[in-house]
């Protein structure tokens, strides 16, 4: 008896905010638990759905449906992941920019105010010497 292959689909999964999960998930052949729990499950209502046409293609296009609706999924939980990462990324980068534009700020209307002081004090010293030389005239 031959052993058949097991298709498996792994992805990031986002979570709240910038988190993301590795994930995987069994595509082929199915769970056999998960099987088991659907033959075991009751139907909702009295009315049993009835196939129109071939068994076989209907299985075969339900089997495509959910490939396609996992490997969708797959690809859209990864990409939602991604761009929730580089979001927080800029959102981290834009406050470290603000925080060090602060700083900057700060330090520049600092050597602004000493350099308006410095040359108040220049000014003030120039008219304490000339009126000092005005003293020294009379």
């Amino acid at each position: 008896m031959q052993e058949g292959i097991d298709f498996y689909l792994f992805y990031n999964e986002s979570r709240s905010g910038a988190i993301f999960v590795p994930t995987s998930q069994r595509l082929l052949p199915f769970d056999l638990v998960w099987q088991n729990s659907l033959a075991e499950s009751s139907w909702p209502n009295n009315q049993l759905p009835e196939l129109i046409g071939d068994d076989a293609k209907t299985l075969s296009a339900l089997v495509r449906e959910y490939l396609f609706v996992s490997l969708f999924r797959a690809c859209a939980e990864s990409i939602a992941s991604e761009n929730a990462s580089r979001f927080s990324a800029m959102q981290r980068a834009e406050k470290n920019i603000t925080d060090l534009l602060d700083v900057l700020k700060g330090r520049y209307h600092s050597t602004r105010q000493g350099g308006i002081d410095e040359e108040l004090f220049d000014v003030v010293a120039g008219f304490e010497a000339l009126k000092n030389v005005g003293k020294f005239r009379q």
